[in-house]
Formats: C-alpha cells, sequence, structure tokens
C-alpha cells in the first residue's frame, strides 16, 4: 500500500509538500489543502500504517524507524523541491525526515513544525500508559477527536490501539545527535496550546543552521483547523511561491 496520497496531481507543479499527521491522524487530515493551496504546489500526505485504508498493515513503534520507512518511500518525489509539513507527532517526524533527507543529499527546501515542542525538548508525557478513558480524556483536552464517537465500544477497539500507539511513539522518542539541519525551519503554534508554549516553540531555532521564523495563531493544539488559511498563507509566502489566483 502506498505511504502517501494525492489529491490533486499536479505534475507541473515545482514544488511538492509532504504532510505528516499528528499522533491518531491520517492523511485525511490534509485533503482540502491542495484545493487552498498555490497551483505551484503540489500536496502529498503521509498514511502511517494501521488505520484507514491501511488498517491491515502493522503499526510502527519507533519514531526512526517510522521516518526511515518514510524516507524510502519518498524516492519518487525528491526529482522535485519538497517542503516538510508536520503537526505535532508529525512535526517530530518531518524533523527526522528532514535530517535523512539531507544526510541523503535530498535536503527539503523548508521543514514546518507546528504544534509541537523541539525534538530535544520532550517532556516526559505518558498519555499511552494511561486507561482508554484517560487516553480518551487527553484526545479531548488538545480537540483532535470527537470524544462522544469514542463512546462506541466498537469504535473504540478500532481507534484506541493505533492511538495508543502514536503516543507511545512519541512520547518514547529519544533526540540523538546525528545529521545537523541547514535548511529553514518554520514552527507555528497556536497560542492557547497546553502541549507548547512561545519560549518552547522558539526552541526550534536550536536544531538548524538555516533560517528561523516563529509564527503564533489564535487557537488550541490544532488551531489549524479553523486557522488553514492562515497557515496556509504562511507556507506559500515561505515558499516564495504564487498565491492562489
Amino acid at each position: 500500500m502506498s505511504w502517501f496520497r494525492c489529491a490533486d496531481p499536479r505534475p507541473g507543479a515545482p514544488t511538492r509538500l509532504v504532510c505528516l499527521p499528528h499522533a491518531g491522524g491520517s492523511a485525511v487530515f490534509y485533503r482540502t489543502w491542495a484545493k487552498e493551496i498555490s497551483p505551484a504546489v503540489e500536496v502529498h500526505a503521509v498514511q502511517y500504517p494501521g488505520r484507514a485504508d491501511r488498517m491491515g498493515d502493522a503499526l510502527v513503534t519507533d519514531a526512526g524507524s517510522l521516518a526511515h520507512q518514510i524516507v524510502d518511500a519518498m524516492a519518487p518525489l525528491v526529482d522535485r523541491p519538497v517542503a516538510l509539513f508536520g503537526h505535532s507527532m508529525g512535526a517530530v517526524l518531518a524533523y527526522e525526515v528532514a535530517r535523512l533527507l539531507q544526510a541523503r543529499g535530498d535536503a527539503p527546501v523548508h521543514l514546518f513544525a507546528s504544534g509541537a515542542r523541539p525534538p530535544h525538548d520532550r517532556g516526559d508525557d505518558r498519555v499511552h500508559e494511561r486507561d482508554d478513558d484517560g487516553v480518551v480524556a487527553e484526545l479531548t483536552k488538545l480537540g483532535g477527536t470527537d470524544a462522544d464517537a469514542l463512546r462506541d465500544p466498537e469504535l473504540r477497539e478500532l481507534v484506541l490501539p493505533y492511538v495508543r500507539n502514536d503516543f507511545a511513539l512519541i512520547e518514547t522518542y529519544a533526540h540523538r545527535d546525528g545529521t545537523r539541519l541547514d535548511v529553514p525551519v518554520t514552527t507555528i503554534i497556536g497560542d492557547a496550546d497546553p502541549h507548547v508554549n512561545e519560549a518552547q516553540a522558539a526552541r526550534w531555532a536550536e536544531v538548524t543552521d538555516g533560517p528561523f521564523a516563529l509564527t503564533v495563531l489564535p487557537g488550541g493544539h490544532f488551531y489549524l483547523a479553523d486557522r488553514r488559511a492562515d497557515v496556509i498563507a504562511e507556507i506559500v509566502r515561505a515558499l516564495d511561491v504564487p498565491a492562489v489566483p
């Protein structure tokens, strides 16, 4: 099964944007982006194993392994300049993907890290060790999942294994020395995000020798659901591509 979903293929677009979802998320989160972003950008969203149309594929339990598998699958995409956008767990994975791409000589043109503490300042969260009600409570707090729907026992049985896996993957992640980025990094957060504050987000500047920018938008952890147009405008500006006519 393919690792990427591209809702609007654009053979003539000079730039590709590869988007990495949050914990418990899937490629569908980015489905509408293609219609709202510049025609000069082709959007691809990563579909992690173990969910949606990859429900039958084995979950990946280690961030480093997952990043390597994503990079291997990206080989057909790096014939054009590639930018990376990751939200929450996806931001840290995007960072690891960026390091691997740079080491292979295919450095991304930009890394956008959304709603996440930097890879070397992860904190000590242990949501994956909670019972099911505790995991659902965290999802409700962050605002990314309909908690009412997860009261359905059958839905819980389907969804919670990969949600818990994702929380374990990112909460056991440990930053390791290795390739240091020299690409531009932009961090975007919501001003009321309980997961990351502005001071923590600013430390993303420490992982690159390239230019750094920090943007704070109104909203919580999933600020980008309501501020999608602002996020896309920031991406278009940073990539210096034409806006949607």
